[in-house]
């Protein structure tokens, strides 16, 4: 089933938020739904999206499952907090690393997140809330990505000939899955989102898992966790289109106090891109790069080699896994 495109602009953006809240109402009726929030720009557009549509009637979640980036639960809770949106946290750290655990390969990885996200935390969920439908961000760059057998997004279903309602209890509601991320940014901006939220880089759905070649731990997450607020901040300056860190799975040789010492090796990506679909390394600065080296080898206990990668889109991906 193919999804026609529609490119937002500034003229036919109320018109889609309007559409979309519209058909929201519809669907959802009387009823309740629910929603995950992560703070990236797709989740958060569409809880706006719901709000707009449901009000109260939508229950809005951040999952804490242990792999976000450094202190996500408070910043995009204070945020939604100012735009009158009540986000209830739910520790399920502990059911994800368990799913994860002595898993290697990325798409395992990946299914056990599904698995572990929609049928375990959210199965739980719409029991006590007494929801019917899960509001969700899908795009379509990640419809794209899956059906051609890239990457299995987690958040993709019907495409794959899973229908949800059979597989999990509750129906799924996808109003911005005709969008690519530029388009989604244009309709975050006009539901009021700051610039913090709407102009954010992209995030993962599997977050810091995809970010860990090889098996996933908390141990290994701190450490990527750590790299990823490094890069973070020193290209905050950079308009690129994302930019990220990688904790590869072997280790490899060092030196420290003129001893060896082997250790772990982080990989940066930089990407200039519009939607995803196609990127180019960004061409960073040397000193840029010299001072995201130093800062990780120094800053991190264990890491003894820094790489930044120029490999475009293709044959390369954005995220790693």
């Amino acid at each position: 089933m193919s999804i026609e495109e529609i490119i937002i602009d500034d003229h036919n953006v109320k018109e889609f938020v309007e559409q979309k809240t519209a058909e929201i109402s519809v669907i959802v009726g009387d009823g309740i739904a629910i929603n995950a929030l992560s703070g990236g720009v797709d989740s958060s557009t569409v809880t706006m999206l719901g709000h707009k549509a449901l009000g109260e009637r939508l229950k809005t979640y951040f999952i804490q499952n242990g792999l976000m980036r450094k202190d996500e639960p408070q910043k995009v809770l204070s945020i939604f907090k100012e735009l009158g949106v009540n986000v209830e946290i739910i520790d399920a750290q502990d059911e994800f690393f368990d799913a994860l655990k002595g898993i290697t390969d990325p798409e395992e990885k990946r299914e056990a997140i599904t698995q572990t996200f929609y049928k375990k935390v959210f199965g739980k969920l719409v029991q006590e809330s007494g929801a019917k439908f899960l509001l969700q961000g899908t795009i379509l760059t990640d419809v794209d990505e899956t059906v051609a057998g890239i990457k299995r997004q987690h958040n993709v279903f019907e495409q794959l000939g899973i229908d949800p309602q059979k597989a999990f209890g509750y129906r799924i509601i996808e109003p911005l899955v005709q969008l690519r991320k530029d388009s989604v940014r244009k309709v975050g901006k006009y539901l009021g989102l700051p610039a913090s939220i709407f102009d954010r880089i992209p995030f993962p759905g599997p977050a810091l898992a995809a970010r860990v070649i090889g098996e996933v731990t908390p141990e290994k997450i701190e450490i990527v966790r750590q790299a990823t607020h490094i890069v973070e901040t020193e290209l905050a300056h950079v308009s690129a289109f994302q930019y990220l860190a990688i904790l590869h799975q072997d280790k490899v040789t060092g030196v420290r106090d003129g001893k060896r010492d082997f250790g772990m090796q982080i990989e940066i990506r930089c990407w200039d891109s519009i939607d995803a679909r196609i990127a180019e390394p960004t061409r960073l600065p040397y000193h840029t790069l010299d001072k995201l080296a130093n800062r990780i080898v120094n800053e991190i206990p264990g890491v003894v080699s820094v790489t930044y990668n120029i490999t475009p889109k293709p044959p390369s991906t954005i995220e790693a896994i």
